[in-house]
């Protein structure tokens, strides 16, 4: 793998929809986590969307971070909130935006390429930043290594969007999906590029999400974390929590995220009852995330297919939620296979609230109890999902589409 050249380290140019708008923000920062690892291999620079109160252009952790516009700035609400997919499908008039988006995107990309010599791009999601990068690599032949994250490829499911997905894998240089469940969906839509992955982003599970023997956990306290769309299946938790009530009266559950759908999960609480119950508070620092992994005494993840299709591509709260060694109930979708291998305790039928609260109360049931089974499943998710282990995962990949051009243009220099 090409790592150093005579002339510095090789340059990667990182296409993201989704990115922090600043340290510490509480947007999803996997593709950042990523990129700042990469560092250490290559000159990464992150071309992402503006967001209200980011700057235009700025260095954290060494990646240099540029925002571009894409329409008057109290317009560009597309990329945050939510995501693309789940914005594009509440505001329909956001699709007026995508044309812009995705030009404004090229564009600047085009931008950075003719300033300084990419070695590769990275893609995170087929639609649209793929497209941006399939565009690239047509007009000055820089390869792409393209991620889909899962909304991406289980959601979008017009003729229009499968075909352009098939162009943006079939002309890569390589795809990584983040479940194995994910790469069975890329070749059931006939995604056919030259080479598919299974490698996931990652988690801090040596020093931020560990253990802490001297936190008490909190009988009783069920803990969520994610965005409040369809697909997390929080709906399907509240109407668990009259049952698991009527066993465990002081039983409370803590919300911890943000979303569209959040007005409507506040008032499901109050007809049901459960108000009082359950606390939602907001989104949560990935440094303070830890703790509260660490202070619940069972962490439920109960992920659905919504509406649309789309469903959960990984889920890394449940890798996080195990590398803290919280007890965790999740829902039996085909990507926790990934997760859980062959330790399938914990695991319910999908939107089965009654199973959904079974499976809680027996948890509860055997609150403090020494755990052998959340032992193997955390060094199974260290091996597997650890950030440094995943970041030489990405960075040998993108080494290989370096050399791999590299290659190609000295074989046609000496023809």
């Amino acid at each position: 793998m090409r790592r150093v050249t005579a002339a510095g380290k090789p340059v990667i140019l990182v296409l993201a929809s989704t990115y922090p708008r600043r340290a510490g923000d509480h947007e999803p920062g996997f593709v950042h986590e990523l990129c700042k690892r990469l560092t250490a291999q290559f000159e990464v620079v992150v071309l992402t969307a503006r967001s209200p109160g980011a700057a235009a252009a700025e260095t954290i952790d060494g990646v240099e971070i540029v925002r571009y516009a894409y329409a008057p700035a109290r317009w560009e609400t597309l990329a945050h909130n939510g995501g693309i997919t789940v914005n594009l499908r509440r505001h329909k008039w956001k699709w007026l935006l995508v044309p812009s988006f995705f030009l404004a995107q090229y564009f600047a990309a085009r931008a950075i390429v003719r300033k300084r010599h990419v070695d590769a791009v990275h893609a995170h999601w087929l639609l649209l930043q793929g497209l941006v990068a399939r565009r690239l690599r047509k007009r000055f032949g820089i390869p792409y290594l393209v991620t889909s994250h899962g909304a991406d490829l289980f959601g979008l499911r017009s003729r229009l969007a499968g075909w352009l997905k098939r162009l943006v894998a079939n002309d890569c240089a390589i795809m990584t999906v983040v479940s194995s469940a994910m790469r069975e969906e890329a070749a059931r839509i006939g995604l056919r590029p030259p080479r598919i992955e299974v490698l996931s982003m990652g988690v801090d599970l040596r020093n931020r999400f560990v253990p802490d023997a001297r936190t008490q956990r909190a009988d009783g306290e069920l803990l969520f974390v994610g965005r409040l769309v369809p697909k997390k299946g929080l709906t399907h938790l509240l109407d668990a929590l009259p049952a698991v009530l009527a066993r465990r009266p002081q039983a409370r559950l803590v919300v911890a995220g943000f979303g569209p759908d959040e007005e409507a999960l506040r008032a499901k609480a109050l007809a049901l009852k459960v108000h009082d119950r359950v606390e939602f508070v907001g989104p949560i620092a990935q440094d303070k995330l830890a703790d509260m992994y660490r202070h619940a005494a069972v962490f439920v993840a109960p992920f659905v297919q919504d509406a649309n299709g789309d469903q959960e591509g990984l889920g890394l709260v449940v890798v996080e939620a195990i590398g803290c060694g919280c007890p965790v109930v999740a829902s039996a979708l085909p990507a926790l296979r990934d997760v859980f291998g062959n330790e399938l305790v914990g695991l319910v039928e999908p939107g089965n609230a009654e199973a959904l609260a079974d499976a809680i109360l027996t948890v509860l049931d055997t609150f403090g109890r020494a755990d052998s089974l959340r032992d193997r499943l955390r060094e199974r998710v260290v091996a597997k999902f650890d950030w440094e282990i995943v970041a030489d995962q990405h960075a040998d990949l993108l080494g290989t589409a370096i050399t791999a051009r590299k290659e190609a243009f000295d074989a046609r220099s000496q023809d």
